[in-house]
Parts: structure tokens; sequence; C-alpha cells
């Protein structure tokens, strides 16, 4: 099997990056709804509960100003916002399904499941 970094290297800032974004309160979350297919706010406010609208919006915007997400506004009655994930977005399907896979298998119940 291959090393997946350098062993060698203390600190990588595009890897902290990546982390410190993907792993901001409530964005991994958004991108996994919008790879399941969301697409409107009220989809993703409907599936993440505990979400705030104040806490939604600024994630989205941040996750856009990544490059991460697209917000288009469809000219309807009323005017709809849809959000989606960009080829960048999507690059992280294959991560976002380990990790879920990862949290499924240790934390089956919730974060308060014992090791």
């Amino acid at each position: 099997m291959s090393e997946p970094y350098d062993k060698g290297d203390t600190f990588c800032p595009s890897y902290h990056h990546a982390v410190e974004m993907i792993g901001k309160r409530w964005s991994g979350v958004i991108l996994r709804e919008l790879l399941l297919g969301a697409s409107r706010y009220s989809q993703l406010r409907s599936a993440i509960p505990s979400l705030t609208d104040k806490m939604l919006a600024a994630r989205l915007q941040e996750l856009e100003a990544e490059g991460m997400v697209t917000r288009t506004v469809v000219d309807s009655v009323p005017v709809r916002v849809e959000y989606a994930l960009t080829d960048k977005g999507r690059d992280l399907e294959a991560t976002i399904t380990v990790l879920s896979e990862w949290a499924d298998r240790w934390y089956p119940d919730g974060p308060d499941r014992p090791v």
C-alpha cells in the first residue's frame, strides 16, 4: 500500500486549509447532503434539523467562496435558489463516503456511544 503523504513533512498548508474548511461545523454535513441530492435551501434545512438558518447561510456562502458550491437563482414565482456542488465539491465524494462508513462503524448511535 502506498503512503498517502510524506511522513517527513512537518506541516502541509494545503492539507491544513482543506481540513479546516471541510471540518468547520456543519460544512461536511452540508456537502454530504448536496452529494445525496439536496439542492434547495429548504431541503438542506430540513435534512439538518439542528442547523440554524444563519449558520446554513454562512456555510453556503463560505463553500461558494471556496469554489465548492454554486448558487443559482431560478426565475420563478416565487423565486427559487438552488445549490449544487462544483467539480471541486463533487471531488470530495469518495472522501465523504469513506468518512461516513467510518462514522457508521465507530459511532452507529451517534457521538455519545462509548468506543
